[in-house]
C-alpha cells in the first residue's frame, strides 16, 4: 500500500521550469533511488516534498492524506507547513549541524522543541526529556557514533557529521526519509561509512527516498530506480531492469556516460 503518492508535480523558476508532471508513489518499507544529471530537478522534488519549496501544480498524499493540493488553498496554509515536514525527514548534502551544540544535542533539540507543546510537557518535563536522550544515545549507536555523544561537530569528521545528521532525521520518526546526495559534500575515504549506514536502514525496510549519484550503490540498495532528465521523470523500475536493459533512449546515454567517466560497467 502506497505511503506516498506524488500526482502530477510542476514547479518553475520564472521561466525555466524545473519539474513537469512528476507522478510516483512509494510503499512502506521501500527505498527509491533517485538518478540523473545535474539539473535534472531532483534537488527540487526533495524540497517540494519538504515544503522548502511549493509546487506550482500537482498534489502530495502520505498515508491516504491530501497534505498539499495545488488548487486547494487550505491544504497551503503557512501555520500547517512544520507539521506537514514532519511527515518526511530530510538529510542535506550538507551536514548543517549546530556548531554550538554537542553531537546529542543536535539529534535531539527538534525533539525537546516539539516536546514543550505537549500540553503534559511541565508536568512530565523531566521524564519527557530523558526519553528523548535516551532514543538520541540509541540513533547515535544505531549509526556507530556512541562515543561521540559529548563531542562537537567540528571535533568529528565530515562522514561523522553526516551520519550525525542521519540521526538527527530519524529522530522525528518521519514517515519518509529523504536524501540529497548525501555523499556529495564527502572525502571519497569516507563516503563508504554514510553509505554502511543507509544501507543498514534498508535492510530494516525503513521508507527512503535517495537522491545518489552513486550508481553502484542504488543499484545494490534501491527496490526502484528514478531517471530524470530535465524535469520529467524518463524512466522507473527495478534497479536490474533500468541498468541492465533500459527502455528509453535518454537512460542508456545517461548510464552510458557514467560507465566511461567511470571506467567500467555498472
Amino acid at each position: 500500500m502506497a505511503i506516498l503518492e506524488v500526482k502530477n508535480i510542476e514547479k518553475s523558476f520564472g521561466s525555466l521550469q524545473v519539474l513537469q508532471k512528476i507522478d510516483f508513489s512509494l510503499d512502506k518499507g521501500e527505498s527509491i533511488a533517485v538518478i540523473g544529471s545535474s539539473g535534472s530537478g531532483k534537488t527540487t522534488l526533495l524540497r517540494c516534498l519538504n515544503f522548502l519549496e511549493r509546487p506550482d501544480k500537482g498534489s502530495i498524499i502520505v498515508n491516504n492524506q491530501v497534505i498539499f493540493d495545488a488548487m486547494d488553498p487550505t491544504t497551503q496554509r503557512e501555520s500547517e507547513v512544520r507539521k506537514k515536514r514532519l511527515h518526511f525527514g530530510l538529510v542535506f548534502q550538507n551536514f548543517n549541524l549546530f556548531p554550538q551544540y554537542t553531537v546529542l544535542k543536535n539529534v535531539t533539540l527538534a525533539a525537546e522543541l516539539l516536546a514543550k507543546e505537549r500540553p503534559n510537557f511541565k508536568q512530565d518535563r523531566k521524564a519527557i526529556l530523558k526519553e528523548i536522550e535516551e532514543r538520541g544515545k540509541s540513533l547515535l549507536s544505531q549509526v556507530g557514533l556512541s562515543d561521540k555523544l559529548d563531542s562537537y561537530p567540528h571535533m568529528i569528521s565530515g562522514g561523522q557529521q553526516q551520519r550525525v545528521a542521519i540521526a538527527r532525521a530519524l529522530a522525528l520518526e518521519p514517515d519518509i526519509l529523504c536524501f540529497d546526495e548525501p555523499t556529495s559534500a564527502l572525502d571519497p575515504e569516507l563516503t563508504g561509512e554514510v553509505l554502511k549506514v543507509i544501507r543498514n536502514l534498508a535492510e530494516y525496510n525503513t521508507t527512503m527516498i535517495i537522491v545518489t549519484h552513486e550508481m553502484d550503490f542504488a543499484r545494490d540498495v534501491a527496490d526502484r530506480i528514478i531517471f530524470m532528465d530535465d524535469g520529467v521523470i524518463v524512466e522507473q523500475g527495478p534497479p536490474q531492469e533500468v541498468f541492465t536493459n533500459p527502455k528509453e533512449e535518454r537512460t542508456r546515454q545517461f548510464l552510458s556516460r557514467y560507465k566511461n567517466d567511470k571506467g567500467n560497467a555498472i
